[in-house]
């Protein structure tokens, strides 16, 4: 089997403003990689993939492209949408469909989202979708009512899809589609019927609600781990959960005088003196003196001094003094 695979990467992160404003939440660091590598590794280790499609915005285009040169990847491919803001999105349903037409895909498609981090094997889902043959999600129990209502409920009979519900606002169990997804090349087709349809164009799960009615669809549950980083706290537990309660401090970055509690990564050249730090993370060439961190992120070309703070979301090229 040969197939191709979509990572998506078009989104503009809002919710991780203003640490995302000038980079793709994509590239944030989880442990000593990036999110997005992650899955670029596990694709290109997996010989029935041929091509991975970069779905990424006109905004982005150009750091995803030097990322990629930067790396010995073979497989990706950007592909561009045209859109530099977050107002111009089609939708990932509807950008999904612009791409297969773009690109002329035609074969079996696997989609994954860029920003997921996911603790089963890709090969693992891939076994999965070629014994099934027909469209495949992966499942995970979220464990939590409430937090179910922000992702596509997933009702099953064995393997097999019989009910699914996007965001349900009273959800029957805690069993969720996460945004990986394994297409026949014969349903590609159906991405334009479902849009000319006046169907919803934005999450996936709309798209798979609609297929389920017309045909079958499969669900890979997993246990483990997995994190949607799309706001500070979830990207926080996914660095917690990477380096799993210890630190990750650059040979490069300075401390002094300075105690670190857990899960805290310090990036290159950033220097830190007389200060605590604690489930948090430092990125390069930021400075922070006489100061308590928790639960933050610290851009690069900060500055802070004389602050005590938690949960903070500091940007790049921030100057903070309490000379109080």
């Amino acid at each position: 089997m040969i197939m191709d695979a979509v990572v998506l990467a078009g989104g503009y992160a809002t919710r991780l403003w203003p640490i995302t404003k000038h980079r793709p939440k994509m590239f944030l660091p989880v442990g000593d990689e990036t999110v997005v590598d992650r899955i670029f590794e596990a694709l290109e280790t997996d010989d029935r993939i041929e091509t991975v499609y970069v779905s990424t915005n006109e905004r982005f285009a150009d750091d995803f492209r030097d990322h990629l040169a930067d790396q010995n990847y073979e497989k990706p491919k950007l592909s561009i949408e045209e859109t530099t803001a977050e107002s111009e999105k089609f939708g990932v349903i509807g950008a999904m469909a612009q791409l297969v037409d773009r690109e002329n895909v035609a074969d079996d498609l696997l989609v994954l989202a860029g920003d997921n981090l996911i603790s089963f094997e890709v090969s693992d889902f891939i076994d999965f979708f070629e014994a099934k043959g027909s469209t495949t999600l992966a499942a995970y129990d979220v464990g939590s009512r409430e937090r179910a209502k922000s992702y596509g409920l997933v009702e099953l009979e064995g393997d097999e899809v019989v009910d699914f519900q996007e965001k349900p606002d009273d959800p029957k169990s805690t069993l969720v589609s996460i945004a990986a997804y394994a297409y026949p090349e014969e349903t590609l087709p159906l991405l334009e019927d479902y849009l000319a349809g006046d169907n919803n164009p934005d999450e996936p799960g709309w798209f798979v609600q609609w297929l389920q009615g017309r045909d079958s669809v499969y669900a890979f549950t997993f246990d483990g781990a997995w994190f949607d980083i799309g706001t500070p706290e979830s990207y926080l537990d996914a660095v917690r959960w990477a380096l799993g309660g210890e630190n990750l401090v650059s040979p490069d970055a300075t401390l002094e005088d300075t105690t670190l509690g857990t899960n805290v990564h310090v990036m290159a050249d950033a220097d830190v003196h007389h200060s605590h730090l604690d489930n948090s993370v430092v990125f390069p060439n930021a400075t922070i003196q006489n100061c308590d961190v928790r639960d933050s992120i610290i851009d690069e070309q900060t500055y802070l001094e004389n602050i005590d703070f938690s949960g903070a979301l500091i940007g790049a090229h921030t100057s903070i003094s309490n000379d109080g």
